[in-house]
This record gives structure tokens, sequence and C-alpha cells, in this order.
């Protein structure tokens, strides 16, 4: 079952983070780029410092104990949410499709 997640993560090219058990550490922000056999292709970037090094590493599919990946952010800043009256018209819900649920 890791075997085809990997491979969708694979084809979605979307960042992961994978935790390699034999070395007990986290690979951040990953991308698959792909999988032959048992072995899985990673590139990521590590910032040393004022250096950004780039790398490309083959790891074996049994040492991944995990895989996650960022579903969402959201700026802590004074930055207000879009709200639906900020959506185009055109994607916007008719207030009128949910009956007010005061009226039960």
């Amino acid at each position: 079952m890791l075997h085809r997640k990997i491979y969708q993560l694979c084809c979605d090219g979307r960042e992961v983070w994978i935790f390699l058990r034999d070395q007990q550490r986290w690979i951040e922000r990953a991308r698959i780029l792909e999988i032959e056999g048992d072995l899985v292709t990673l590139r990521y970037e590590m910032e040393e410092e004022d250096e950004i090094s780039s790398w490309e590493e083959m790891v074996r599919l049994e040492s991944i104990g995990a895989v996650t990946q960022k579903l969402a952010s959201v700026s802590r800043g004074s930055v207000e949410p879009a709200v639906s009256e900020d959506c185009p018209e055109a994607e916007q819900i008719p207030n009128n499709r949910f009956p007010d649920s005061a009226a039960d």
C-alpha cells in the first residue's frame, strides 16, 4: 500500500516530508522523482548558513517510515481571509439556496 501511495505522490509532483527509519531523520520538502523496483529517488534542497544545496538521493522503499504532505497553510499576519463576498460573482453561492435553520 505504501508503494502505491508513493507512486501517487510521485505522479502528483507535490512536496512531501519523508521519515527514514534506518537513519532516524526527516527529509523535508522533497519531490519524489521516480520509483524503480524498491528504490525511490528524491530531490530536495537544504539551506546551511548562506548556502542552498540541492540533493538527489535514492532510498529503499523499506527504509521509509512515514510520508506526510502539507495540505494548506494560513498566514498568521494581519491579512484577513477571503470570504464569500470577496469571490467573483460567478463563484458565489446564492443565499437563498440554503434555508434559514432558525425557521425550523
